[in-house]
């Protein structure tokens, strides 16, 4: 029978530029600006609160004094500040939170989190949480047998896996995990994603397992496409920024 673990704190990244939400990331964080009147990353915070979760750390670099005040009402955050965050990937940020990576939970703050039972404490492997993707994905895709990861796809693939942005980390696999962030980032390997530490560059030193969840709990924002699908309040920038494009074509 496997043992069972519990998530201790969380780690939130959320240092990122996010170009892709121009122009409205120009003056808003991406975690911070609102979807239907709630900042994305307030659905994150709830999830953690509703499983028992505030201790909670957030990684900042992009616009990081409107993080400091969002944090003013919340009890149990801190802010740590990214200073390569517009150098180098998200690598960095993790980097600046090693100290915390024991029993914790490491999830990105542009999320938005529907049902706050995926983000639950307890858990048996160190992994990612993932849903189940028939049909043909260019996001990473794992290949799992008996609930334990054989492989991931950077180019992803179909009939596997899909890895979201949340993931679990027993003490000791967080402390292998910080040594190798330590070696790889200190070593120069400063533009690669922190999930390629344990996924690619390290995978067989660990024996990762997923939390099966299903589409509808989660939602990554990647574009202002994507955002404005889900809040009708921001269809006014992709017409502003198809006239511009017109313009620019003509």
């Amino acid at each position: 029978m496997s043992e069972t673990y519990k998530v201790k704190r969380a780690i939130i990244m959320a240092a990122g530029v996010g170009k892709r939400m121009n122009p409205l990331t120009l003056t808003t964080p991406k975690p911070l600006i609102k979807v239907n009147g709630v900042p994305m990353i307030d659905t994150v915070i709830k999830g953690l609160h509703d499983n028992g979760i505030s201790e909670i750390y957030v990684v900042v670099g992009h616009l990081k004094e409107q993080f400091y005040e969002w944090s003013k009402k919340y009890k149990g955050i801190t802010i740590i500040e990214n200073p390569y965050y517009n150098t180098c990937n998200n690598i960095s940020s993790l980097y600046v939170a090693r100290d915390y990576l024991e029993d914790c939970i490491i999830m990105d703050g542009d999320q938005i989190i529907y049902n706050s039972d995926i983000l639950s404490p307890s858990f048996t492997h160190s992994g990612y949480n993932a849903v189940w993707c028939e049909d043909h994905t260019d996001e990473w895709l794992m290949k799992v047998e008996n609930e334990i990861v054989k492989s991931c796809s950077r180019t992803g693939g179909s009939s596997g896996w899909q890895l979201f942005s949340v993931s679990r980390w027993t003490a000791a696999d967080g402390i292998r995990l910080r040594k190798q962030i330590e070696y790889e980032f200190e070593h120069g390997n400063t533009q690669i994603y922190w999930d390629d530490v344990p996924m690619f560059c390290y995978f067989d030193e660990y024996t990762l397992g997923i939390r099966a969840m299903r589409k509808s709990d989660i939602i990554e924002i990647d574009s202002l496409e994507e955002l404005a699908a889900i809040d009708q309040n921001y269809r006014y920038y992709i017409k502003t920024n198809n006239k511009t494009e017109g313009k620019t074509n003509e």
